[in-house]
């Protein structure tokens, strides 16, 4: 069963899918998390892992009232096809 993760150690969302971890690093900037990276191992690309991580990201964002600003290319295209989701970016 897939799992998701704040690993607040290495500053990264993580979601584990069938022994393989896609991730998106992040850093605090006041009440907002910048999302600079994300990325799927070769054994999840493809498979959807990486937008389950998003969608894992935003619930996670909208139950702990953070506000979210992706810079990475996918995380930035992801809000754009997920317009849905909007309400947590800053």
């Amino acid at each position: 069963m897939p799992e998701f993760k704040d690993n607040t150690a290495a500053r990264r969302f993580e979601w584990i899918e069938n022994g393989a971890t896609a991730f998106a690093n992040y850093r605090q900037d006041g009440a907002r998390l910048i999302i600079p990276h994300v990325e799927a191992p070769p054994a999840l690309r493809g498979t959807g892992a990486a937008g389950r991580l998003m969608e894992a990201i935003v619930d996670h964002a909208r139950k702990a009232d953070i506000k979210l600003l992706p810079t990475c290319s996918y995380a930035v295209a992801w809000f754009r096809r997920h317009r849905e989701a909007s309400d947590v970016l800053a």
